[in-house]
This record gives C-alpha cells, sequence and structure tokens, in this order.
C-alpha cells in the first residue's frame, strides 16, 4: 500500500540567479511507499523483466572492526535519500530551521544500510543476462547480493548497471546496498593529499565525484546526503539488447535527414533487425523502417519533408517529433528505446570582428541573443525535487521571457523531465559538466571514472532539441590563471588541459559530435588565454556583489556572453518566520548570519541598500 507523507507546507523559493538559498527554507515532500510485494513489469513481448524495490535503512557506525549501531531499522523512501529518511523517521529535525544544519551535517558522517527482500521467479534466471541497475546511488556504495558483495560504485553521476544472474536464486532473495560517509571520506583523502576547493566546502571536494554543492557553497547548507537518490530495477535479457542509439539531423531546404546509428550487445548469433518508428508532432505515423543488425551495428537514414522546426521561446513554435527504436528478433521486441526531439540546427557563432571575437546561439540560421539564468539544484535534498515543481520553474522562466537556461556545474545533471520541458517551452541549455571550483588530479582511475560519467549523460541527453552547448567546467580556467589556490602546482595545471582540452572533447567527438563542447565557463577559448575577457567567449562578473560596484557599473560592460552575474536579497519577513523564533529575527543575529553563507553577506547586501 503506497502512502503518501507531506510534511506541513512553508515557504519556499527557486533560485533564478546566484542569490541566498540557503536562508530560503525548503518544501518537503516525503514519499514512503513499502510493500509487501514488489512491482514487477512483465510483457508478452519479450521485453525486460523490471523489477522495483522499496527497501529498509539503517545507519551505523564502525570502530575498528566493530560496529555499533545507533538505532533500529525504518522504512525507506526508494528513490530518496538517508536525510529524507531520518526526517520522515522522526530522527532529524528540519535542517533549515535555526542552526538545525549542524546537527544534519554530524548525521553525515555515520554509514547508511538499505535493504530488502525480493522474489524471482523462474521466467527472469531463464534470461541469458540479468543487470541491476541503479540510475543514480549517492555516492560510495557496496551492494550484496543474498550476502555476497556483486559491486561497488563511486560516482552519484553515473548509471550503474551491474549483472547479478549468478547471485540470484529463485525465490526469496535479499539485497543491501551500504553506504559510506562521503563527508568522512573526504575529509581523510584530504589529509593524505590536499588539493584545493571551493573555499566555503567541506575540504576535500575533488576526491569524490559526488555533486558538490552538496559539501557547502557561497550559496547553500553542508548537506552532504547519502542514499539510492534515482530509481533502481531488475532488467533481464535475451540473446541481445540495444547498447546505443545515436540521432544525428542533416538539414537542406526542404527535408531533414535523420541518421540513426545503432549498436547493439549480444550474446548469440542470433539474427536480428531493428526497427526505426517516426511520428510527427500531432502523433501522426510518419514513417517506418526496419534494418538488419550487422554484427553489433546498424545505420539507417530516413527522410522528414517539409520539417516543422524548433524554435527557442520568442521565437517560434517548438514541435517535437516522436522516435522509436525496436531491436526485434524472432519477431518480437527485445528492447525499445524512444525520444522525444525537436527539428533545428544549433550552433555557437564565433566570428572575428573589430572588437574581439563574437559569442552567440544560432538556430536555424538566426542568431539568439540568450536571456536567461543560472540553474541549480531546485532543493539541497535532492528527493524534494519533481517533475511538477520543475515545470513550475520553468513555465516561471518562459513567463520572464528567457529563452535560455545555465546547468551550473557544481551540482547534478538533471533529471530527462528537466530537458523534456526544456524542450516542450524552447529554452536553450547550456549544460556544464560536474566539475566546479576545485582542482582534480587527472590520475587513472580518475580518468575511468569521469569518461564513463561524461559519456553516460551526455548519452543520456543528446537527442533533445534544447541542448545547446556543453562546458567543461564552471570557473576553473579563470581560477588557474588569476585565483590563489594553495597547492596549486604545474602538474595540476597540466591536469587541468589534460581534462577539459583533450579527454573530454575526444569523448564528445563520439559521444554528441553535433553539439558545441566549450572548455570551461568562463572562457575565451582555452588554453588559459584571457579566460574572463569580455571581448571573447562569456564572461562572469560579480563586480556587482562581490566587487561593490554600484549597479549603474554594468552600463560600462559590454561582454559577448555574460554566463554568471548576480546580487543577493534578503527574503521576504513571512520567510524568515517560516525558519527562526522571534529572538533571531535581527540580520546580524547568529541564526539569520548561518544562514548567510556567503562571505559579509548580510553586511554587502546592507552596504548596497543603505
Amino acid at each position: 500500500m503506497k502512502k503518501n507523507i507531506i510534511l506541513p507546507k512553508i515557504k519556499y523559493i527557486f533560485l533564478y540567479m546566484y542569490s541566498i538559498i540557503i536562508i530560503f527554507p525548503i518544501l518537503f515532500i516525503l514519499v514512503s511507499s513499502l510493500k509487501d510485494n514488489e512491482d514487477i513489469f512483465t510483457n508478452p513481448w519479450g521485453l525486460p523483466i523490471v523489477y522495483h524495490w522499496d527497501a529498509y535503512l539503517q545507519l551505523f557506525q564502525r570502530y575498528g572492526m566493530g560496529t555499533y549501531f545507533i538505532n533500529e531499522w525504518m522504512n525507506a523512501t526508494v528513490p530518496g535519500s538517508m536525510y529524507y529518511d531520518l526526517i520522515k523517521d522522526g530522527k532529524l529535525e528540519d535542517p533549515f530551521y535555526r542552526d538545525n544544519e549542524a546537527k544534519a551535517l554530524k548525521l553525515s558522517f555515520y554509514d547508511y544500510e538499505y535493504t530488502r527482500n525480493f522474489s524471482v521467479s523462474e521466467e527472469l534466471l531463464s534470461c541469458d543476462r540479468v543487470f541491476l541497475c541503479c540510475d543514480g546511488l549517492d555516492t560510495i556504495a557496496e551492494i550484496y547480493i543474498n550476502g555476497i558483495k556483486a559491486a561497488e560504485a563511486f560516482n552519484m553521476h553515473i548509471g550503474y548497471e551491474f549483472e547479478i544472474k549468478p547471485l540470484l536464486k529463485r525465490g526469496e532473495n535479499n539485497i543491501s546496498i551500504i553506504f559510506r560517509s562521503s563527508a568522512d571520506y573526504i575529509t581523510k583523502k584530504y589529509k593524505e593529499k590536499p588539493i584545493w576547493g571551493a573555499t566555503e566546502s567541506l575540504k576535500g571536494i575533488s576526491h569524490l565525484r559526488k555533486a558538490h554543492y552538496m559539501f557547502g557553497w557561497d550559496w547553500g547548507p553542508k548537506l552532504p546526503d547519502a542514499g539510492i537518490w534515482r530509481d533502481i530495477y531488475i532488467k533481464g535479457f535475451n540473446s541481445l539488447r540495444l547498447k546505443d542509439v545515436l540521432l544525428r539531423q542533416e538539414h537542406s531546404e526542404s527535408d531533414v535527414k535523420i541518421t540513426a546509428e545503432i549498436e547493439v550487445e549480444r550474446w548469440s548469433d542470433t539474427e536480428a533487425s531493428a526497427k526505426i518508428t517516426i511520428e510527427d508532432p500531432s502523433g501522426e505515423l510518419l514513417t517506418t523502417k526496419v534494418v538488419k543488425i550487422d554484427g553489433t551495428k546498424a545505420y539507417t537514414d530516413i527522410n522528414i519533408e517539409n520539417p516543422r522546426l524548433w524554435w527557442p521561446n520568442g521565437y517560434g513554435e517548438q514541435p517535437l517529433y516522436n522516435v522509436k527504436v525496436e531491436l526485434l528478433y524472432d519477431d518480437k521486441t527485445q528492447d525499445v528505446r524512444e525520444y522525444r526531439t525537436g527539428l533545428r540546427t544549433i550552433k555557437v557563432s564565433r566570428k572575428d570582428d573589430c572588437w574581439g571575437k563574437s559569442f552567440a546561439f544560432e538556430v536555424n540560421g538566426i542568431k539568439i541573443f540568450a536571456m536567461g539564468a543560472n540553474y541549480i539544484p531546485e532543493d539541497s535534498l535532492l528527493p524534494g525535487c519533481s517533475r511538477n515543481r520543475t515545470k513550475k520553474l520553468i513555465e516561471s522562466c518562459v513567463r520572464a521571457n528567457f529563452n535560455c537556461i545555465r546547468v551550473w556545474g557544481g551540482g547534478i545533471y538533471p533529471e530527462d523531465y528537466f530537458f523534456d520541458l526544456c524542450d516542450e517551452y524552447g529554452i536553450i541549455v547550456w549544460q556544464d559538466l560536474m566539475f566546479a571550483c576545485a582542482l582534480y588530479e587527472f590520475t587513472e582511475e580518475f580518468k575511468e571514472n569521469i569518461s564513463l560519467e561524461v559519456s553516460y549523460n551526455i548519452g543520456r541527453i543528446r537527442h533533445h532539441a534544447s541542448l545547446g552547448l556543453i562546458c567543461g567546467n564552471n570557473e576553473m580556467e579563470w581560477a588557474c590563471v588569476e585565483w590563489e589556490m594553495e597547492n596549486f602546482t604545474p602538474k595540476l595545471k597540466a591536469d587541468y588541459i589534460k581534462q577539459y582540452e583533450v579527454l573530454i572533447p575526444e569523448i564528445l567527438r563520439k559521444a554528441a559530435p553535433d553539439i558545441f563542447y566549450w572548455p570551461s565557463s568562463p572562457s575565451s577559448g582555452g588554453s588559459f588565454d584571457k579566460p574572463n575577457d569580455e571581448n571573447h567567449g562569456d564572461m562572469h562578473d560579480w563586480s556587482v556583489w562581490h566587487g561593490r560596484e554600484p549597479f549603474t557599473y554594468f552600463r560600462k560592460r559590454f561582454p559577448r556572453f555574460m554566463s554568471e552575474f548576480g546580487m543577493e536579497s534578503f527574503p521576504c519577513l513571512k520567510t524568515i518566520e517560516a525558519f527562526t523564533v522571534p529572538q533571531d529575527r535581527n540580520i546580524y543575529s547568529y541564526v539569520m548570519e548561518n544562514h548567510q553563507k556567503c562571505l559579509s553577506g548580510n553586511e554587502k547586501i546592507m552596504y548596497y541598500i543603505s
């Protein structure tokens, strides 16, 4: 039986520019969904067998070789997180209220375990391959099937697949996932090898592929969560499955040619084919084509005559075509991928001129004046995010005449529905990769880890019409040139080039050959060449706010593309009342200063309004 638990509503706000999100309490939505039997999805056409499951959770701390259990098992929400479950179970007070953040931070130094039993049928065991699919594990995870260690995970940004058939048995099985403390991990790693990271964060953020903002930022609290934060399920396959589908477009005056590059993973020499179906924006069937799989790959072209083009908000409509790719074997569908995409050309125009070099999105041959803001995670606790919440935000962007949004590199790669909504509403997405304000040591282990991360996420989002640019990182080229960073060595500077100007471009040439890549933000094009120059590339200008320049200062600046600027503000009194008691309601009180994460932030606000 499903039971929805919604905590009493309090005021919340989402962020358009970098304002003081930490001073705004957040609306919590907790969903408890613990059932006697798991959901099993099957169908008569041979599609993958899928198990979805919820779990129980406990937290514990290890001392030496022993284990000290802090409390008994409690019901867990999956997808969810340990903070959400602790709040739901009454073991943690609202971390956004007064100074409860400190109590929550202490709990991040514990380990957590999820467990549940599930039933396995003979049908599943008869499959050639059985995979445990983990769309999001946050972050250091050990996975056990029937008491045997099946896999490990070290990157919350990757969707993992682990083959588990040899560990399964018919009937009842058990799965347990232990999450080791990420706060404890980076603290110890930093002591072993101190590498610079954002000054407002816990030390050591670059040692772990986890959303950096969770360790604290100049706009957000230190709440390094843990748990199964995206869906988790089991799939069974016979003979073969789809491994990758790349859709490309070639535009001419009267038609658009869609090329489908299909790759399969197979465990037999069985003859198979791929069926591609395209529907127009109204849902009417345009064309169907079947192509034989040659080995592990297939290619096919489909022409769409008189195409309806996709445009950014304010420049035209956003018609979207449906593309379905089915893998056929023995006249049955063995696997399927479905995409919704818009037909458009999109590039970044960079042409020499009398000032320097232009930098502007160009859609269907028309230059776009970008109007928008930076996007950070909508909630410090990710289970608080939802499609409805994101839809309201994107609709607000449209009402504010946005046509562009930058996904900032210290958060997460957004859910698929974020890009769906940007497609629907005509919002061009500038997508940072999740590297921000930190140096990274380019070891072989790190190289392999981030290669999987970039390939996985770009492969997931590349078909979206809204995706206009992929950026390597937030502010690190600029930092290497102008910032003072402790323990910054020539080797780390060389590692920067290897990561952002060699490895990542190489990955993207295969994973997203038609999407423009930009090595950093801000940048003039890379290689440490004047990375925050207003005459080339993009620019971050915090002279107003951090530099205490007057608002009229902006009249003097003429950047080619201003990708960051902003100003903090105090929240309204009703919002303040939601996270304070009367004695806290002074801007210089301990609680108000505690909610202000920017150095001298409240004093800066007073400077501007005085």
